[in-house]
């Protein structure tokens, strides 16, 4: 329970480092996983789940830390940062420097300590608290849904990752009733496995061939990424 999860994304991160290219993986995804696992490590100080939760938190965290860095070194040429044409306030996620994701991160556990001193004791508190938690880790498959929508391919997005989504979260759901885990995990992960399996749907009737030519023009690329160098 605490090793495997993150496993899943392994073959992932080899795919992409094989084919030097993050094409078809959404880097939402990991933004995703880091938020909610750094939220879900407050939320165990205050009501004490599994340990064996918490390390798979912990071991998640330093992964998609991992993952993360990969795709932004290997990020596609079309890719928001490079061309200048993201739609984001303040360009959330899309940022074109990994220290600028890390400055975020340590922002975020920076204010979430200081509200945890604050509200620590309050019961309500913690309780919202898991739900953030487990409530953001459960829109985990949401991005990569968007992106093969828009795609209309899931290409470049390994089979592998998406059969640990759907077989680990069917384990999660079974075992969290099992094991009696607090209300949050198991509403969540309910919630988690009816997304896999809408991707699963998305893999059979759109397959896994390349994605559509873009419609903007070479030169107009080529164009936009001088501009972004000066």
């Amino acid at each position: 329970m605490a090793v495997v999860p993150p496993l899943v994304y392994a073959d992932q991160t080899i795919s992409i480092i094989r084919k030097k290219d993050s094409t078809g993986f959404s880097r939402d995804v990991c933004g995703v996983l880091l938020i909610a696992n750094i939220t879900r490590c407050f939320f165990w100080l205050g009501d004490r789940f599994e340990f064996a939760l918490l390390i798979q938190s912990i071991l998640m965290i330093f992964a998609q830390l991992a993952l993360l860095f990969i795709c932004l070194y290997y990020r596609p040429r079309l890719s928001p940062e490079n061309i200048g044409v993201s739609s984001r306030p303040y360009s959330f996620w899309q940022w074109p420097t990994y220290a600028q994701h890390i400055e975020f991160l340590a922002g975020l556990i920076l204010v979430q300590t200081i509200i945890f001193l604050i509200f620590g004791r309050s019961e309500i508190f913690i309780t919202g608290l898991g739900f953030v938690a487990l409530g953001l880790e459960s829109t985990l498959p949401i991005p990569q849904f968007i992106s093969n929508y828009k795609q209309k391919s899931l290409y470049g997005f390994r089979a592998s990752t998406l059969l640990g989504w759907f077989g680990g979260d069917s384990y999660k759901v079974v075992y969290f009733f099992l094991q009696q885990s607090p209300i949050q995990f198991k509403v969540c992960a309910i919630f988690q496995l009816s997304i896999d399996c809408a991707i699963v749907a998305q893999r059979i009737y759109y397959g896994n061939k390349p994605p559509a030519t873009s419609l903007i023009e070479e030169d107009d690329i080529e164009q936009a990424l001088a501009l972004a160098e000066e």
